[in-house]
């Protein structure tokens, strides 16, 4: 088990441009295993989407890394998930930020969630039930991920940024999606960079654009 995480981390994780310190060293050391579902479990370290159920997919070990890495969390900051899962990338966000929110839309994936972290006796984070896919109360965070794909910026969840607040986001339809952050850069203006290209399953609820109909 320890020479299959080293290698994700080595032989995955790493190659793609992951160089950041605390992030390979958290991987290392949060059992990933622990969070994929006992008949996925074989699958915990491999380059693959995990299907959790209802729908819903644990992402790959490298494109956990490359959002935590892109996020640059020191400790300080408030930090809103959308899309809680098994819990994984939660645990990861907590062991980097002093508080996290995560949201997620299918009760019986937050009930997983929450034995999870109670296992890793992980105590900085809230988790709820509801959709935020279009944004979430009026709560103001350092950073926001987005567990599942947007066909556009995400100008609900923007409203939930700080000024300075980063959020990582993938961004398009399949299978032409790019994985972006977006820096709110004032109160009326925002920065995006685009990091790679990725494909993932879009967000329930999510608001669409105005499409043509030929």
């Amino acid at each position: 088990m320890e020479q299959a995480r080293f290698n994700m981390v080595e032989q995955q994780i790493r190659p793609w441009d992951v160089l950041n310190a605390e992030v390979l060293d958290l991987l290392k050391k949060l059992k990933r295993e622990q969070f994929v579902p006992s008949e996925q479990r074989s699958l915990a370290f491999m380059d693959v989407d995990i299907p959790l159920g209802f729908g819903a997919h644990m992402w790959q070990p490298k494109l956990e890394a490359r959002a935590l890495q892109a996020l640059g969390l020191t400790g300080s900051e408030s930090v809103l998930e959308v899309g809680t899962g098994s819990g994984y990338l939660t645990a990861l966000l907590s062991n980097l930020a002093e508080r996290v929110t995560s949201v997620e839309i299918v009760k019986e994936l937050s009930e997983i969630a929450t034995r999870n972290l109670a296992a890793h006796h992980i105590s900085n984070v809230e988790l709820q039930i509801g959709d935020a896919a279009n944004g979430w109360g009026d709560g103001l965070y350092d950073a926001i991920v987005l567990t599942g794909s947007v066909p556009m910026q995400p100008a609900g969840l923007l409203a939930n940024l700080k000024v300075g607040g980063r959020l990582f986001a993938v961004i398009g339809d399949a299978p032409a999606m790019e994985a972006c952050l977006i820096t709110r850069t004032s109160a009326d203006e925002i920065s995006s960079v685009t990091l790679f290209e990725t494909s993932v399953a879009t967000l329930l609820n999510v608001q669409q654009p105005q499409r043509f109909v030929f």
